[in-house]
């Protein structure tokens, strides 16, 4: 198996009550256990099979459709569970919130770009904060697509990701999925933001 459902770097209950226990159970333990098992299956046995999972997504428009979506379930979960935590800072510093402030004037400003983003994507999908040429980029992608994908509409790499599919917030928020995004940015890991903001400039 070429890839495995990473652990959750705290407990599923320590989000609360942002992110509630079960959502947290349901999202990791068969959601994004589904993806991997899914993503492992599709590439058995094929020149993919020991490929990172970047180099998967840069090459997703020559692969089978479940690659492209279960590969990017796999990835897109993997940096969701880690750009979270449960003891989080209210604001980025350093130079991820300088690069903030040049780009978007504020994080104010940022954080309601970022959740318009959010609410129009209509459907199912991810709303992103991506480096893209030195700069940085909210953009949002359907599905399971991500910004690393070369179909991608914006290419670039992603810092911070939001997953907007309705497994993702309907047993607390049901159809307030606003709610849900104003709620999301009190868990938002800062810190590991700021470091995949470093590795990607």
């Amino acid at each position: 198996m070429a890839f495995t459902l990473p652990n959750l770097p705290y407990a599923k209950n320590a989000l609360e009550p942002h992110i509630d226990e079960t959502t947290m159970e349901i999202h990791h333990g068969k959601h994004h256990n589904a993806y991997t098992t899914n993503l492992n299956n599709a590439i058995a046995n094929t020149e993919w099979d020991k490929k990172t999972i970047e180099e998967i997504l840069a090459n997703v428009s020559k692969i089978s459709p479940a690659v492209r979506n279960n590969g990017g379930g796999f990835y897109n979960h993997c940096l969701f569970w880690e750009i979270m935590t449960p003891n989080a800072a209210t604001a980025p510093s350093g130079p991820l919130a300088s690069a903030i402030d040049a780009s978007f004037k504020s994080l104010d400003e940022f954080k309601t770009l970022f959740a318009n983003a959010a609410t129009a994507r209509f459907g199912s999908g991810w709303v992103w904060l991506i480096v893209k040429d030195k700069q940085l980029v909210i953009c949002s992608t359907p599905n399971q697509d991500n910004p690393l994908m070369d179909i991608a509409e914006v290419k670039g790499t992603p810092i911070l990701g939001l997953d907007v599919w309705e497994h993702a917030y309907y047993l607390k928020y049901q159809n307030r999925r606003p709610d849900y995004v104003a709620a999301w940015w009190k868990v938002v890991n800062w810190n590991e933001v700021s470091k995949r903001f470093a590795a990607a400039m």
